[in-house]
């Protein structure tokens, strides 16, 4: 069982923006590189796709175009052990970058900080007094506030290795905030994440510029992470979709990197055509295109 892996959409950054990141994280490489095939949106044979870690935390940074805006809805939130690591981690990924919450102590943590990063993904730094760790962290406000609750209740209902590790609420009644989720954690297939509401009316929200791959084995799988998730959401295309609070999943057979990267460049090219027209992928189908004559 694969864990859930952030998907960051760059317009053609991915890999600058990788290189920068590994550099700054213990723990941290790059792992592999994918390029485009004919008849997707970016010429053929340019990069697609940089998988890496940070923290351990594996990432894949995409080359997508300039259709999706990374937001502070989604950030990534970085437990640190020490001071320095706070203040190194701070100085680098604030560099040409915008400060959201300066770093400084606040009533839940003697050292924080909020930024968005040269390349607009997100970053909460915190000292935490544990080893360096990095978190997908969602914020949910507006139309969604108040459902961070249920949304930890329903993400885990639906993936298999989860559990809710801790809750902690607003207990004052300061502008209703009063039983919203202050901040939580919960674990999907052995990720974890973060998760908190926010009575703030942002003018941003959740975008498909980071969503969340989910490698499934079978095709029982995808049908039904398929149908739970697009459950009062939205389909996409090529194994996208939308949940009902509009969060971003990718849902997609573990062998479709072997069918769309094959050494029969030809094969390979008639399983990406085959996926083109697809919303929910089929791997049968995609097995029958890539074995064509």
């Amino acid at each position: 069982m694969s864990k859930i892996v952030p998907y960051i959409w760059f317009d053609d950054q991915s890999e600058e923006a990788t290189e920068f990141y590994v550099s700054i994280f213990k723990n941290s490489k790059i792992t592999d590189k994918t390029f485009y095939a004919e008849g997707l949106p970016k010429p053929k044979d340019s990069l697609l796709s940089v998988s890496f870690e940070l923290c351990g935390q594996e990432f894949v940074a995409l080359n997508g175009g300039p259709y999706y805006t990374i937001t502070p809805a989604i950030s990534f939130f970085v437990n640190c052990e020490t001071l320095d690591e706070v203040e190194s981690i701070w100085q680098q990924l604030s560099k040409d970058g915008i400060v959201l919450m300066e770093l400084g102590k606040y009533p839940f943590s003697d050292k924080f900080g909020w930024l968005k990063d040269k390349y607009g993904v997100t970053w909460q730094i915190n000292l935490s007094n544990q080893e360096q760790s990095i978190y997908p962290a969602l914020m949910f406000f507006g139309d969604n506030y108040r459902k961070a609750n249920e949304a930890i209740k329903f993400y885990t209902s639906i993936f298999e290795n989860s559990k809710i590790d801790s809750i902690e609420l607003y207990n004052d009644d300061k502008l209703g905030t009063k039983g919203s989720v202050k901040s939580a954690v919960f674990t999907l297939r052995s990720q974890n994440f973060m998760v908190m509401d926010s009575n703030i009316n942002h003018e941003f929200t959740f975008t498909p510029a980071i969503s969340f791959f989910v490698d499934c084995e079978t095709q029982e799988q995808i049908d039904n992470f398929w149908e739970t998730l697009t459950n009062e959401g939205k389909e996409g295309q090529c194994g996208w979709l939308e949940d009902k609070y509009g969060v971003s999943w990718q849902i997609v057979p573990s062998v479709l990197g072997e069918l769309l990267n094959g050494e029969d460049e030809k094969r390979s090219q008639q399983a990406v055509d085959a996926m083109l027209k697809m919303k929910k992928l089929d791997i049968d189908t995609l097995k029958r295109a890539y074995e064509q004559n």
